[in-house]
């Protein structure tokens, strides 16, 4: 079992940044990548950014590409997402998610959310402009 909390969201302006965090508990050597996702009023749920825990390869969405930073801090069990630049349409719930553990996922389908088990319950992130 792996329990997943986000923490971090808030109300910003345009231009502004924050940093979200995802605190990982339970058996979390049962997963072994990690993401964020988002989804806006009356859009679908979309991938931000993810990474294996153990390091190496990361992806980003387009729109996150050069503005958002996903890491992982494994002494605490912690995911961050640092968004830079934040514009109103980043405006959405941010969840965090894991996979299972040895899984393999095509590098064009890690920021599907389909391919994630674990989900947080989401942080809310409002940019005005």
């Amino acid at each position: 079992q792996v329990q997943l909390v986000e923490s971090g969201g808030g109300s910003v302006q345009a231009g502004g940044s924050l940093r979200l965090s995802c605190a990982a508990s339970g058996y979390t050597a049962s997963t072994t990548y990690m993401g964020w996702f988002r989804q806006a009023p009356g859009k679908e749920r979309e991938g931000v950014a993810a990474k294996y825990t153990g390091g190496g390869s990361t992806y980003y969405a387009d729109f996150a590409k050069g503005r958002f930073t996903i890491t992982r801090d494994s002494a605490k069990s912690t995911l961050y997402l640092q968004m830079n630049n934040l514009t109103p349409e980043d405006t959405a719930m941010y969840y965090c998610s894991a996979g299972p553990s040895r899984r393999y996922v095509p590098p064009s389908r890690m920021l599907e959310s389909t391919e994630y088990h674990y989900w947080g319950q989401g942080t809310q992130v409002a940019v005005s402009s």
